[in-house]
């Protein structure tokens, strides 16, 4: 289904895009039923490296100290 605050969050993310890979999940599709009985109502949901980030807006400087972090220790 069209999701604009999905679409708002994955524009305020396109700088990052080399940094990281970003996996959407639909959370109305059948398979994804954990998913969507967790988050239904706090789309969008991040998580990075299989970890809960953050939810319904992207928090910059939450992303970017968690992405750093990250880069650090695969270095």
């Amino acid at each position: 289904k069209p999701c604009p605050l999905c679409d708002e969050a994955k524009e305020v993310l396109e700088p990052y895009k080399r940094r990281f890979i970003l996996q959407e999940v639909d959370i109305t599709l059948p398979e994804n039923l954990i998913w969507y009985d967790k988050y239904k109502y706090d789309i969008p949901v991040f998580h990075l490296n299989g970890k809960f980030l953050m939810k319904h807006q992207v928090d910059i400087q939450k992303f970017e100290n968690q992405l750093m972090k990250l880069e650090l220790q695969n270095d």
